[in-house]
């Protein structure tokens, strides 16, 4: 694991999503893994069982995958890497087996997980599943309970972000429709 993650107390790892920026969903479950764009995704509860939403559509591999290991990370993708969000949410690996591969996604894992984190990205929450098969299959979404959380210390520290002191390549992206998407901006203090 890289030096600068560090673990996020999980009554602070609500404030990873809370900005609202476009995910990356990864899971794995018999030796395969799979990661995914998603634009919705959002904090349900926060507090020591903090828990966060994401909208998998059913044809989605990362869906599948999820259902059979019972376990997914949401992670949160930099300016840098817009061009692989885009990837890896515009091919499907059903389509494109190696998809991975050909938008260069590394992976890791952190202590005491096997779901697979994207590298690069500066915010990860690795969720339990909570079942909920009405919602799952009427709305698409996903309700997972997050038992650890990890940041990019450079841009999330203390419990909240800095992201006026980072690089702008640091900065997380936020989906707005047709490949576009804006970079979180400058911190205004009230």
């Amino acid at each position: 694991m890289p030096e600068h993650i560090t673990p996020v107390p999980l009554d602070k790892s609500y404030r990873l999503l809370n900005h609202g920026p476009t995910v990356l969903v990864s899971a794995a479950h018999g030796g395969v893994s799979n990661v995914m764009a998603a634009a919705w995704a959002c904090v349900l509860d926060y507090g020591q069982s903090p828990k966060v939403t994401v909208v998998l559509d059913k044809a989605t591999y990362t869906r599948e995958l999820l259902m059979a290991s019972g376990e997914f990370a949401l992670q949160l993708p930099t300016q840098a890497m817009v061009s692989l969000t885009v990837g890896v949410g515009s091919d499907s690996a059903k389509e494109v087996p190696d998809k991975l591969v050909k938008h260069g996604v590394q992976l890791f894992t952190v202590p005491g997980s096997g779901v697979p984190l994207v590298a690069g990205c500066v915010g990860w929450l690795v969720c339990k599943w909570v079942p909920e098969p009405h919602n799952e299959q009427t709305y698409d979404l996903f309700i997972g309970e997050v038992v650890s959380a990890w940041a990019d210390k450079r841009v999330f520290r203390d419990g909240r972000w800095h992201f006026e002191s980072a690089p702008d390549e640091l900065r997380t992206i936020h989906h707005v429709a047709g490949g576009q998407f804006y970079a979180t901006g400058e911190s205004v203090q009230a």
